[in-house]
């Protein structure tokens, strides 16, 4: 049997409460996606443009292999957190030795962090970049070991990732509030994960770009240039991260700072989790409950605008709310201790005519629809992506929008489908953008076809959807 047909076999070791045929086309496309861009210990996003291992897409990922192989899906993790920092920083990208330095742009020579992050701890024997991304893992880690928590108790999979994922979000939660007000902050638009967003655009303006001639653009390779970031856009971002490195990696110095809603939210999404995780370890886990609690507070206090109802980016550096709407705004109906006035006004403009949802958009853009910026083709500047597609359909279940939420489910599978697994897709014709086999839409899909259509997936219902079997937990729903 070749390794797709074992994946997309049905396991007979467990009746499962619910589990798409296994002939079923659009698993059997994901799991060859995921199988194609398996390197023995991770998966990289893209064979073609994205050759290495990037942070935030191994959570996604993990979140979906845990459907296929909870071993897998634990590896995938773990192989991320061995390159973790001594400060507890985990990088945005681990770098493959055996891909040629030329195949993506920055390359390990570039962000030198075994010699540039010497202080702050950086790994000798492994080269990664210096910055990082939205804090998805420990939500993806207990959601793994729910998968089979048997093998993950035998392997003690929670009691080797804990003190790393702690780790983790001390280093967020200290060294990276750098305004003050208990949020941690991005200091680069690629550490928020949605890079080219015109919400940078008035924090970016402040940055003198690197010269041209100092850098190769190698994801021109492999995308239109119409598709991605200007190389004015670009240049910024490589001048904020050669002043990042050169500077020994420390926080706080540079000219781009942003408090960010959707980061924000996963990291209190990712502190529920590690309260889940430390109760399945025998301690209380009151105290991280307790700190979630208290950092949705902080999120609404600083980010919250009433008036456009949704969050809203703060630029640390130049003051004030950043005016544009993203996407980013939206994440945090995940969190199951908004304000129901908070809530219902998220989903409003989800619904509105700023993002379309369940209307004249097959899934929700990235950028405001009717925002001077937006460009339904250019990188995170319109187009929709599967990941904040998915984000959104679990808090919409959070919220008890259950319908919204099976709809936008359909159009995920219907769109992930129909344009090859695509990177991102046009928002109103599904048309695919950017790679196709792209490793978290494929994972993505596949957490989602695991999902019962009329599910709830809010903590007050209670209800475990993980691996091939659906069970009950005390501790308020697999979500965080």
């Amino acid at each position: 049997m070749d390794r797709t047909a074992l994946f997309t076999s049905r396991s007979a070791e467990r009746a499962p409460a619910y589990d798409p045929p296994p002939a079923d086309p659009l698993r059997v496309g994901a799991v060859r996606v995921l199988e194609a861009n398996w390197t023995g210990t991770s998966t990289v996003p893209s064979r073609s443009l994205y050759p290495h291992q990037w942070s935030w897409d191994s959570a996604f990922i993990a979140i979906g292999l845990r459907h296929l192989s909870p071993l897998r899906a634990q590896t995938e993790l773990e192989t991320l957190l061995t390159a973790q920092w001594a400060d507890g920083r985990i990088p945005h990208i681990v770098f493959n030795p055996s891909v040629p330095l030329d195949a993506y742009f920055p390359s390990p020579d570039f962000w030198r962090s075994s010699t540039a992050g010497r202080a702050a701890g950086a790994p000798r024997t492994l080269q990664t970049s210096g910055i990082v991304q939205p804090p998805v893992h420990a939500l993806a880690a207990w959601l793994v070991h729910r998968a089979d928590p048997g093998l993950s108790r035998a392997r003690g999979f929670l009691a080797r990732v804990y003190p790393r994922l702690a780790a983790w979000h001390r280093y967020l939660l200290h060294r990276r509030d750098l305004g003050g007000g208990g949020l941690a902050s991005v200091v680069h638009p690629w550490e928020q994960g949605m890079d080219n967003s015109p919400c940078w655009d008035a924090p970016l303006a402040r940055v003198a770009p690197a010269p041209a001639r100092s850098f190769r653009r190698a994801d021109l390779d492999h995308g239109a240039a119409e598709d991605r970031p200007t190389d004015l856009d670009y240049g910024r971002y490589v001048r904020l991260a050669a002043d990042y490195r050169d500077g020994a990696y420390r926080d706080g110095g540079g000219e781009f700072a942003v408090e960010d809603p959707a980061f924000n939210a996963l990291l209190i999404s990712s502190e529920h989790a590690l309260a889940r995780i430390a109760r399945e370890l025998g301690a209380t886990g009151t105290a991280r409950h307790a700190r979630a609690e208290r950092l949705t507070r902080v999120l609404s206090d600083r980010l919250w605008d009433p008036a456009a109802g949704l969050f809203r980016c703060r630029d640390v550096r130049g003051g004030g709310l950043i005016p544009e709407r993203g996407v980013s705004g939206l994440v945090p109906l995940l969190l199951p201790g908004l304000p129901r006035e908070t809530a219902a006004a998220l989903v409003a403009t989800a619904c509105g005519p700023h993002f379309g949802l369940g209307g004249e958009t097959r899934l929700p853009p990235s950028y405001d629809l009717l925002g001077e910026a937006f460009d339904p083709h250019r990188y995170w500047r319109g187009p929709a992506w599967f990941n904040t597609a998915w984000l959104l359909e679990r808090g919409l279940r959070t919220q008890g929008e259950t319908a919204r939420a099976d709809a936008l489910r359909t159009a995920f599978l219907q769109v992930a489908g129909a344009s090859g697994y695509a990177e991102y897709v046009d928002p109103f014709t599904g048309e695919a953008c950017g790679a196709t086999g792209f490793g978290w839409t494929a994972a993505l899909t596949l957490d989602l076809l695991h999902t019962r259509p009329g599910d709830h997936g809010s903590p007050a219902a209670g209800q475990h959807t993980s691996g091939t079997t659906s069970v009950q937990s005390t501790e308020g729903g697999d979500g965080a």
